[in-house]
């Protein structure tokens, strides 16, 4: 559940950002960032060989382009290899320092690194920004932060942040669901599982959540009911493992 996105949020930007060829626009700047969606496309198929490729080809055509940088971070950061990672997201941020969407995924890479501090301001900052279109996907991502560095009350504050900015946001949801019930909240997190439903589609972690909050209040019937639509619908998943296993997650 305390996990940040781990590329969903870069491909969107990256694509995004690189954008339409200008006609003038030199040919190297073009089949850099050309080069770098071929990247994303590659990683996304999980062959990480050829993104490495693609994306070596890209920074020595254009290693000025913010686009190409951020797109080397996530390579590298496949790669294993975070502080080059880290080196091609601030690259990135240097060369684009006020688009929201380079701030907001630096920060979930310093946060995925255990640099929480630093995570939380870069993603308030971008909630901040007039041109950001989705404060509440930072806001909510900014929580999971505060959340990994066990600070529960930043974090909740966090998510119903993320609320305020769109209150039908299914991540902010499922985590200030999760995080109640972490915190004892049994009614609470079981209130605001029920408005995630209403918004999003049922997930191994939904379906898990709402399975330990009905054993906890004592609804045998409504746990058993999502303990089945879970072993139906995600028979692989890790969460329906454990529940084989007898594992309650309480």
């Amino acid at each position: 559940m305390r996990q940040l996105p781990a590329g969903l949020l870069l491909f969107a930007a990256l694509a995004a950002s690189a954008g339409p060829s200008a006609p003038s626009e030199p040919p190297m700047v073009t089949a850099a960032r050309l080069n770098a969606q071929l990247a994303v496309a590659y990683l996304k198929q999980n062959d990480v060989v050829t993104a490495h490729e693609k994306i070596d080809k890209a920074l020595t055509q254009n290693p000025n382009d913010a686009a190409v940088q951020m797109s080397a971070g996530l390579v590298y950061e496949r790669l294993e290899q975070l502080d080059q990672a880290d080196r091609h997201f601030a690259a990135a941020l240097r060369l684009d320092p006020h688009n929201p969407d380079m701030v907001n995924n630096y920060a979930v890479f310093l946060c995925r690194r255990g640099h929480y501090d630093q995570g939380q301001k870069l993603f308030e900052q971008a909630a901040r920004s007039p041109s950001y279109a989705t404060p509440e996907v930072a806001y909510a991502n900014a929580g999971v932060c505060a959340r990994s560095a066990k600070n529960l009350p930043q974090a909740e504050a966090l998510f119903r942040k993320a609320l305020a900015a769109r209150s039908d946001y299914p991540d902010a949801l499922l985590q200030l669901a999760d995080l109640s019930f972490e915190r004892g909240a049994a009614l609470a997190a079981r209130g605001l599982l029920s408005r995630y439903f209403t918004v999003a589609a049922s997930s191994p972690e939904s379906l898990f959540l709402a399975v330990r909050i009905e054993r906890s209040l004592g609804d045998a019937h409504a746990a058993d009911r999502y303990r089945s639509q879970l072993q139906k619908e995600f028979p692989d998943s890790e969460q329906a493992r454990q529940l084989r296993g007898g594992v309650s997650g309480e």
